[in-house]
This record gives C-alpha cells, structure tokens and sequence, in this order.
C-alpha cells in the first residue's frame, strides 16, 4: 500500500515537472480503473449493439482531459475530479451520436402503440408480459427495449455534461456543467419533465426505487447493488429493467 502511494505521488512529480506524452502515459495507465469503472456502469444501460471499446475511448478522453486541466494545488482529490470528467466525456460523446439502432426505434414504436392500445382496451396500465405476447415478444425483449429508449430520453432530459467548464464542487449528484447554457423555457420544461419522473418513480415499489437511487443517485454498479441489497447482479438487472418498463409507462399517461 505504502509503495503505491509512494509511486502515485512520483508520478505526479513527474508529470508537474515535465508534462510529455511518457508521463501522461504512465498516470493514465495508473488511474485506468476510474475509465473501467464509468465504462461498466454506463454500458449496463445500453444496446448490446455498443461496443464497450468505443465508451473506453470517451472514458480516455475524459481522462486525459482531467489530467490537463486539474491544478494539483488544489484541496482537491484527482480521482474525484477526473470521475466527472471521465462521466461527462462518455455522457458527452453519447448525446453527439446515434446510438440507438433504427431496428431498435422502430420497435420502440411498436411497443408504446401497443401499451396505449392496451391501457385503452383494458383501462389500466399493460403490462410487459401482455405487450410482449399481442407483439410475439419476449417479456425480456419488450423492458429491453424500453430500457434503452428510457436512457436515450434521460440524455436529451438532463442539463448537457461536459468538459469545457472548469466549475467544479464536489458532492454526489453535481454535475460539471457545459457554458451551454438552458433558454428559460427549456428550463421550465426540464423542470416539469424531473418532476414527473420524480412522482413516477413513487409509484414503484420500495425494491425498484432502491435500486435507482442507487444505481443513477450513488452511482453503483449492478454488482455492487447486488451485494447491498443481498441479490445476484443478473437479479438487479432485472429489477432495473422492470422499474424502467413501469416509470415510462406511467410517465406516458
């Protein structure tokens, strides 16, 4: 232990006394596990058809992003600082394209026909077992789907993360903000979309919403979520997918 925290603040001095591509190398090789982590976590909410390669290569940028700008005389921790970068670099890069399929949109259009053709018919919420079989799906296919349309609509929702503001606080939740900055009527817009989010997910039970906070709150990935709650991370996944099918359920009607 002693050894890595001798060697991590030689690297630093290394870098602070002469910042070439030999040193950046060596420090980003040394804080890798904050790219790995972020990339995890974030790639649990996407298609299968994104390729994990590409999140790491945002994550990197973020990285070396952090690295340039963070004045390590700062009463600030690199690795908190260098987190947000990595998570706004990979939220950044995400927003810029289209990452979800058409096959998948198209199917997304589907399903939400289906659910209000069905909420109409039977006058109460469907469920995903009913959309999948009237769709010849899987139950598994259908919160999937909506999964992935579901974190599509939270990237357009939030306020754009990124790396060209050095404004920085430290504190689960705050973001580092762009100089994009909102129109007042796109903020009362976002408002109103938090605040029907935030009563949607009162509607779901004490499990489900646990697991969100934990998961898009405190930032845990599904296997650590796991070990809190005692469940196995394919049940956490599933539980996420369950209470993401039911909040955009509610959020439609």
């Amino acid at each position: 232990m002693v050894d890595r925290i001798s060697n991590h603040e030689q690297l630093w001095e290394d870098w602070i006394k002469e910042e070439n591509d030999a040193n950046a190398n060596r420090l980003i090789e040394y804080y890798m596990y904050l790219v790995n982590y972020h990339v995890q976590r974030i790639s649990s909410t996407l298609p299968k058809n994104i390729n994990k390669e590409d999140i790491r290569s945002l994550g990197l940028v973020g990285l070396y992003d952090a690295l340039k700008k963070f004045d390590y005389g700062r009463d600030l921790k690199f690795d908190t600082y260098a987190s947000f970068r990595i998570k706004g670099a990979i939220l950044d890069g995400l927003r810029k394209e289209d990452w979800l399929p058409r096959s998948t949109r198209d199917k997304v259009k589907k399903i939400e026909k289906m659910r209000e053709h069905l909420e109409q018919t039977f006058q109460r919420e469907a469920t995903a077992e009913e959309i999948a079989k009237y769709l010849d799906l899987t139950v598994q296919e259908v919160e999937e789907t909506v999964k992935d349309s579901f974190f599509s609509n939270l990237l357009s929702m939030e306020e754009k993360k990124g790396a060209n503001d050095d404004t920085f606080k430290e504190g689960i939740g705050y973001s580092v903000q762009d100089n994009k900055n909102l129109t007042p009527e796109e903020q009362i817009i976002q408002t109103e979309d938090f605040k029907e989010l935030a009563e949607a997910i009162k509607n779901l039970s004490k499990n489900e919403q646990l697991v969100l906070s934990l998961f898009y709150q405190q930032e845990l990935t599904f296997t650590e979520i796991g070990k809190v709650l005692q469940l196995t991370t394919s049940r956490i996944s599933q539980v996420h997918k369950q209470a993401i099918f039911k909040v955009k359920g509610l959020l439609m009607n």
